[in-house]
């Protein structure tokens, strides 16, 4: 199954970091996965976040309000 990986937040340094490292994380582990950065603060308040950047997996957020590292990153999306 092919992963769904969102980065929501307003494209600041924090949300830019995050989506770059789970660009390396992709690369590093060879999984594929759709990745989409939202930035528009109407589509982020549909996913009910207060603190960006938001990671989300499937659906799901897994880290909110700091920075993904991409070991952390690669570790769960390789679950």
């Amino acid at each position: 199954m092919k992963l769904d990986i969102k980065v929501l937040g307003p494209g600041c340094v924090k949300c830019t970091t995050t989506y770059q490292n789970v660009i390396t994380a992709l690369a590093e582990t060879g999984i594929e996965a759709t990745l989409t950065k939202i930035e528009d603060l109407e589509e982020m308040m549909q996913y009910n976040v207060l603190t960006t950047p938001v990671l989300m997996i499937n659906g799901v957020a897994k880290i909110k309000g700091r920075i993904a590292d991409v070991k952390e990153i690669k570790e769960l999306i390789s679950k």
